[in-house]
């Protein structure tokens, strides 16, 4: 398995597995789908953040870290992160998260933030956020939205997360 960044000709892939590892029988495009084109064409888009998994030579795993804010500070916000079911529990999300968390922590970044299970995302170090002080854009997701500090983080950044504008279509 190869993780590296993903390239304009990876897009398709990208797209296809997104919608493979969020397939359900009733909606024929996953909301994830469609947040992942939003995002590409928005201000909070940050290409040098957004990794593919390669198997074979063949796109079997996508993760994207986007611009956010807590309060006025940017941040970076983990997701969506897709394997295509084929190739899940083997390895694959844990090697994107590990880039995406080394890439976020290499540029400086102080923390990320995403809306996950606490029970994956806790081998990570990812915490609820409010333990760090960090309320979510829905109260309601509690222990679902977590933060992982990197090297920058400084406990004096708090206050309100903002996602990129897309992530309201989810």
């Amino acid at each position: 398995m190869l993780i590296r960044r993903e390239l304009p000709a990876d897009v398709p892939a990208v797209r296809a597995v997104t919608a493979a590892a969020f397939a359900k029988p009733d909606t024929p495009v996953p909301v994830e789908v469609d947040v992942l084109d939003g995002l590409r064409d928005c201000d909070g888009w940050l290409p040098e953040l957004s990794f593919v998994a390669t198997r074979d030579g063949e796109v079997v795993g996508h993760v994207v870290c986007t611009r956010g804010h807590v309060e006025a500070s940017p941040v970076l916000a983990l997701g969506p992160l897709s394997v295509h079911p084929g190739h899940q529990r083997r390895g694959v999300g844990l090697a994107l998260v590990h880039a995406a968390l080394g890439a976020g922590d290499a540029l400086g970044e102080p923390l990320v933030v995403l809306l996950g299970s606490p029970d994956y995302y806790g081998r990570y170090g990812f915490r609820t956020s409010t333990d760090f002080g960090i309320t979510p854009p829905d109260p309601t997701w509690g222990k679902y939205f977590q933060v992982r500090p990197l090297t920058a983080y400084d406990p004096a950044l708090r206050g309100a997360f903002r996602y990129a504008e897309p992530f309201d279509l989810a």
